[in-house]
């Protein structure tokens, strides 16, 4: 199971050549299991709708259609807990946090501030 960063999805949409184009087709195959949490769709829909960025690769319905393709695939998770360790952008503790609630055993991003060493989590 896997939580993927937004960036990943824009990315996916913007090269299907390159490793993230690999990961969304994969997930949206559903050949890998990958969870969302409501906050995390969210954040997905601001970034591949901010004007600029997906935009220029792809329409605003398609990526409704997408957003709607990678719910119907996705364990959707509904965290009981919230988890904020104050990362460099608090959008990451959102992921983070759905991580956690999913069990995933790894995050997805190529985000150079996300950086999961500026916390320790023990058990």
């Amino acid at each position: 199971m896997i939580v993927a960063d937004a960036n990943v999805i824009l990315r996916g949409i913007r090269s299907r050549d390159g490793a993230s184009g690999f990961v969304l087709r994969e997930m949206l195959l559903g050949s890998i299991p990958f969870a969302m949490s409501p906050a995390v769709v969210l954040e997905y829909e601001d970034v591949l709708k901010r004007p600029g960025l997906a935009g220029l690769y792809t329409s605003a319905v398609e990526i409704d259609v997408i957003l709607d393709a990678l719910c119907a695939m996705a364990t959707l998770i509904q965290p009981w807990f919230r988890f904020r360790p104050f990362l460099d952008d608090p959008k990451d503790d959102l992921i983070v946090e759905c991580a956690l609630a999913a069990g995933a055993n790894l995050i997805v991003t190529d985000d150079r501030h996300f950086d999961i060493r500026q916390f320790r989590y023990s058990a």
